[in-house]
């Protein structure tokens, strides 16, 4: 319990602990970047990790005076957004569903009901579902990995991949690097955060909601 505390504090505040993570660690700060978007991007069990709300917060800490460069993050970034999703694919594919048992203080960290809904969004959108999921918590992690399972061409995947990486990390990161500044956003940032969370959830709960009134109209 205590983790999961930890991880909302982190993710609610995530400008104060980026701050503090380049006081403490400087330049080593883009290899926690790395192994956080990689880990939560290419381990399956992961989902949890924080994703959108990093990558602004990210661009946002490199437009402080500090020794961070926009560009060679947002290199670094691709490149662990892009092996993360290859390393998900390459464990749906030699490993399939046999991983999402695995447990965590005895809790399974990968649901049925999350990779329903994964599966729901290939059956939509088929193979642009790896484009679309980079912007939908929890399935952006299970894309890859049902993707994997379904063993979808690498040629397509991976395509797929790298174009929603680029949207992504790009788009994210330079959004923070362009609007942090802005004193109403800078002042409220934990807001802003919270903000970004539930908009990327959206979709999901849109999805759930309609599901439930198609099985009540049903039924």
């Amino acid at each position: 319990m205590d983790l999961i505390y930890s991880l909302i504090d982190f993710i609610l505040h995530i400008d104060d602990h980026l701050v503090e993570i380049v006081n403490d660690y400087q330049t080593w700060t883009y290899l926690i970047l790395f192994l956080i978007i990689f880990v939560e991007t290419g381990v399956v069990v992961m989902p949890f990790l924080p994703g959108d709300s990093l990558l602004f917060a990210a661009g946002m800490l490199a437009a402080q005076p500090n020794d961070l460069n926009i560009w060679i993050m947002i290199i670094l970034l691709l490149i662990a957004a892009i092996t993360g999703d290859s390393l998900n694919y390459a464990i749906g594919k030699h490993f399939g569903m046999r991983i999402t048992r695995f447990r965590l203080f005895g809790k399974q960290m990968v649901t049925d009901a999350q990779l329903e809904k994964t599966h729901s969004f290939y059956e939509k959108y088929g193979s642009k579902t790896i484009v679309i999921a980079r912007f939908v918590p929890i399935v952006r992690t299970l894309a890859p990995f049902v993707g994997g399972i379904g063993r979808m061409k690498y040629s397509t995947f991976i395509t797929y991949n790298v174009i929603g990486a680029i949207l992504w990390v790009v788009g994210i990161t330079l959004a923070g690097y362009f609007l942090g500044n802005i004193p109403l956003i800078r002042d409220n940032f934990s807001k802003v955060v919270l903000i970004i969370i539930i908009l990327s959830i959206l979709p999901i709960v849109f999805e759930v909601v309609k599901e439930k009134l198609k099985g009540s109209k049903a039924g």
